[in-house]
């Protein structure tokens, strides 16, 4: 036991001669700077994705905590790939607004059947974002399609 202390006395003072040295782990991360903020408003990621040419389909499904917002694009040929629900603004008049934006194929592809090309996404909406909502609308290209309560 006395061999304990006086081991961790021998690195107390090892540590303490450190001072303001690297080699004390309490130096490490330096000490804190106060910095200058700007206040720009808002980041908004720029889009770059195209809509999905229509929209097929739309479901929402009740589940704990929130809904499932599903949709369903039919794009104009095969290989689409990377499809989103992207919200459009906040809820304005009890309306929530999303775009389907899809990535398109990154060689030419063959049209075949609207089976074949339908792309399917999907979104988590909590009880939060859903509170005062009456309508939700997904929007494509050509079309879009809403579900009410």
């Amino acid at each position: 036991m006395g061999r304990t202390w006086i081991a961790a006395l021998a690195c107390a003072a090892l540590l303490a001669g450190c001072g303001q040295s690297r080699l004390n782990p309490f130096n490490w991360f330096g000490g804190s700077t106060e910095t200058v903020t700007l206040d720009t408003g808002r980041v908004v990621a720029v889009e770059t994705r195209p809509l999905v040419e229509q929209v097929a389909a739309l479901d929402i499904a009740r589940k704990p905590g929130g809904a499932i917002l599903t949709a369903t694009g039919l794009p104009p040929v095969q290989g689409f790939w990377n499809g989103a629900l992207v919200p459009v603004g906040d809820a304005a008049d009890g309306r929530l607004d999303f775009e389907f934006r899809i990535e398109p194929p990154l060689q030419p592809t063959r049209v075949s059947t609207a089976v074949s090309r339908e792309v399917i996404v999907g979104i988590f909406l909590t009880d939060r974002q859903l509170a005062g909502v009456s309508e939700i609308r997904v929007s494509g290209a050509r079309n879009a399609r809403a579900v009410r309560r």
